[in-house]
């Protein structure tokens, strides 16, 4: 246990500036934003003392922080962060300060209903989520973990039903609360599936005594991560392979709605259109990738048979989810709705590399995460920032934006050039990656997602066209470009992309280890390239 519990002050900062930016005056809406700002950026401070003091070399789980907390159900306050937590921490508490500020005026452009304390219900909303979204990547509690996993959806919801774009009407009003309905139902229901499997885990932990007779109960569970898993592992949890079976399914169901994975993927569209871009940035690019992280951590490591038994299931319909947010994305006419489709196939990339089990595609679909977080980001408030000034989303209504505004055209052409996997830009290295890791295990898949990327550079070149190039279209003369605030949020995403790019060394160096241990605990190793012998060879061309 540390001397100081540097995981508890990196989720506790966000909830406090939440409850100070909530109390202040209700005419102090600048003051709102600037105090909002400032806890982001302390806990971005925190999150690299964090990366810090990580030990890529060392323990599995470091910084653990350890506390009762209610010992009859053998539930405990465990924290804890290995590599691929970290960096998911880092994308969490770097991108909030960045989403505070490019929507720092969103807060009451679009808010339902107005009222003097909007900005202070906004900035809170955001922290909020951000909080509860830390605490999920380091807990190492079943129990806390599925708590905060549930939690995280209410103030989500607020923010995609409560705010929206500029221009807001009472018509958009009603979209945003369909939309936010739709979101919090499909995951409000796959959270009580994975609520019946975390039951039924503890069940099979009571026994088998794995508690330790906490609070005095000689057969009492435990939620403890790293226990069940160890039992997992050597065979100790004594259940059947088809318990393990359904307790997979219903950890998967949850998280498959959450990242999310053809064909659950229907309330992410309406959702992310629906709410501001930086709340659509914050559930994309940060809320679902506790999804995706929750496949990688629980699915695999709790349930490894079962998850070996599904996974070439689970890789087909990452295929389809490839194929068919890209199809979708070519065919749309409104550039936000384009660009959350594209995050559909993106997911399915990640859930690819996750479910090959192997080495390198374990590690590109982590890497994946991040870059996906920080390219979604770019586009998507680049994408954002253009819709506030032209008051439309219709992407027939933009041409000639690059004679008028080029520096917002060219951000807008990077970060497209990221979505698409460009060589030299962050999500090439991690998409690589998968793809190769994937081959190794499932041939058939990666050719078919490796297909996909001529309708990434299809959707993505054809709306730069159709926005950018040509002659300027009425109404788009007077288009402002990026201004100083907007060029600080954008800068460092671009940035981002570029040495991610060039040198994701360090970002692979904290993945790699966390991803070959979870392989070596539940027993898969590397498919060994099938290489023809040199006998074969020459008996086939007719040689003896």
């Amino acid at each position: 246990m540390n001397e100081f519990p540097w995981l508890t002050t990196l989720w506790v900062l966000p909830l406090a500036g939440a409850v100070v930016v909530a109390a202040l005056p209700a005419g102090r809406r600048t003051a709102a934003r600037w105090t909002g700002l400032a806890f982001a950026l302390a806990t971005l401070a925190i999150g690299i003392v964090v990366a810090v003091r990580f030990e890529p070399g060392g323990a599995q789980y470091q910084l653990v922080e350890s506390h009762r907390w209610i010992p009859a159900f053998g539930a405990g306050y465990l924290l804890g962060v290995d590599g691929i937590a970290l960096v998911l921490v880092l994308l969490t508490a770097g991108l909030m300060p960045l989403l505070l500020l490019a929507g720092w005026n969103d807060d009451v452009s679009g808010a339902a209903g107005g009222g003097a304390r909007v900005s202070h219900i906004y900035v809170a909303l955001m922290l909020v989520v951000e909080s509860m979204v830390l605490i999920s990547f380091t807990s190492l509690d079943i129990l806390l973990f599925y708590v905060f996993f549930e939690v995280m959806l209410i103030p989500m919801y607020f923010l995609i039903g409560g705010f929206g774009p500029r221009g807001d009407n009472v018509a958009l009003r009603q979209q945003r609360a369909r939309a936010a309905v739709k979101f919090l139902l499909y995951n409000l229901f796959g959270g009580l599936i994975m609520l019946a499997a975390v039951i039924g885990l503890y069940v099979v932990t009571a026994r088998q005594h794995l508690g330790g007779g906490m609070a005095g109960g000689a057969g009492s569970g435990t939620f403890d991560f790293r226990a069940v898993v160890a039992a997992a592992n050597s065979g100790q949890l004594g259940a059947g392979p088809a318990v393990l079976n359904a307790l997979f399914l219903g950890f998967m169901f949850a998280f498959a709605v959450k990242a999310p994975l053809w064909p659950l993927h229907t309330w992410l569209p309406d959702a992310a259109v629906s709410a501001t871009p930086a709340g659509a940035v914050l559930m994309m690019a940060v809320v679902d990738k506790v999804g995706t992280f929750g496949m990688l951590r629980y699915c695999l490591l709790l349930f490894p048979a079962a998850a070996s038994t599904y996974a070439p299931l689970i890789s087909a319909l990452a295929v389809i989810g490839i194929g068919y947010g890209a199809l979708l994305a070519i065919g749309q006419t409104d550039v936000m709705r384009l660009i959350a489709y594209t995050s559909i196939s993106h997911f399915g990339f990640i859930i690819l590399g996750i479910f090959a089990m192997t080495n390198q595609g374990g590690a590109g679909a982590t890497l994946y995460m991040v870059n996906h977080g920080i390219s979604t980001a770019a586009l998507f408030l680049v994408a954002g920032f253009l819709v506030s000034r032209r008051g439309t989303r219709a992407i027939a209504a933009f041409g000639g934006v690059q004679k008028v505004a080029p520096v917002l055209a060219g951000s807008f052409l990077i970060a497209g050039l990221a979505t698409l996997s460009l060589p030299g830009l962050a999500p090439f290295v991690s998409e690589f990656l998968v793809l190769v890791g994937t081959f190794t295990r499932y041939p058939v898949a990666a050719v078919c997602a490796t297909s996909a990327l001529v309708l990434a550079a299809l959707y993505v070149l054809w709306l730069y066209q159709r926005m950018m190039t040509g002659p300027v279209r009425a109404g788009n003369e007077k288009l402002r470009d990026l201004l100083p605030r907007e060029l600080v949020v954008v800068v460092p995403l671009l940035a981002a992309l570029l040495v991610l790019g060039a040198y994701p060394k360090p970002v692979l160096d904290r993945i790699d280890p966390a991803v070959a241990s979870t392989l070596t605990t539940i027993g898969k190793h590397d498919p060994a390239p099938a290489v023809p012998q040199p006998e074969a060879v020459a008996n086939q061309g007719g040689v003896r």
